[in-house]
C-alpha cells in the first residue's frame, strides 16, 4: 500500500468487488445441482434441534464418515454444540419430502412437533426419509462465518427413493 493510499483511508473499490464477488459467487453456487438433507441434534436441554443444508457430502469409506458446513451463526449451530464427540442424524431427503425440508429451512423453535421422529440413543432421527445416517464429529474446521464437520457414520438406513434436488434456490427439481 502506498503512502498516498493510506492517507486516503481504505479503499471503498475494493469492499464494492468483495460485495460484488460475493454476489457472484452466492449466484455460481446456486447452480451447483445438491441433494437436500436434514442435520438433527440435541440441545443441552435435551429437546432435539434441526435445520436443511445443502452442503453434506460423503467424505470417506475407511472410516466411513461425512463432511457438512453448518453456519456458526445459526440458532442450531449453537444449541448442538457442534465439538468433537457430538453426534448428529443426518437425514437424506427424498422427492416426497419438499414439505418437511421447508419445516427444516424455517425458523420455528419446535421443528419436530408434529413429524414423525424418535430418539436413537440420544440422536433425534426422523422417520419416513429414505436415507438415515447417526453420526458423531470427529473434527471441526471453522473458516470464516462457517464451521467444516467431519461426521464418522456409527449406523446407516438406506431405502429406495427419488431424492429430493437443491437447484437454482428451489427444491421441486426432478431427475430424468
Amino acid at each position: 500500500m502506498s503512502l498516498r493510499q493510506r492517507e486516503q483511508g481504505p479503499d471503498v473499490r475494493a469492499d464494492v468487488r468483495a460485495d460484488a464477488l460475493a454476489a457472484a459467487f452466492t449466484e455460481a453456487m446456486a447452480r451447483l445441482v445438491s441433494g437436500a438433507a436434514v442435520i438433527s441434534g440435541r440441545r443441552a436441554d435435551g429437546s432435539p434441534c434441526g435445520l436443511l443444508v445443502s452442503s453434506l457430502s460423503s467424505y470417506s469409506v475407511a472410516p466411513p464418515s461425512v463432511m457438512l458446513a453448518l453456519a456458526r451463526g445459526s440458532r442450531t449451530y449453537r444449541a448442538m454444540d457442534a465439538r468433537v464427540g457430538t453426534t448428529f442424524g443426518a437425514h437424506l431427503l427424498g422427492a416426497g419430502d419438499e414439505a418437511l425440508a421447508k419445516v427444516f429451512a424455517g425458523r420455528s423453535e419446535d421443528k419436530f412437533a408434529g413429524l414423525a421422529w424418535d430418539w436413537d440413543d440420544g440422536t433425534p432421527r426422523l422417520g419416513g426419509v429414505p436415507v438415515y445416517l447417526k453420526c458423531r464429529v470427529s473434527a471441526v474446521f471453522p473458516h470464516g462465518d462457517h464451521a467444516v464437520l467431519v461426521g464418522e457414520v456409527a449406523g446407516c438406513a438406506v431405502a429406495d427413493a427419488e431424492p429430493l434436488v437443491y437447484y437454482r434456490r428451489r427444491l421441486d427439481w426432478r431427475l430424468g
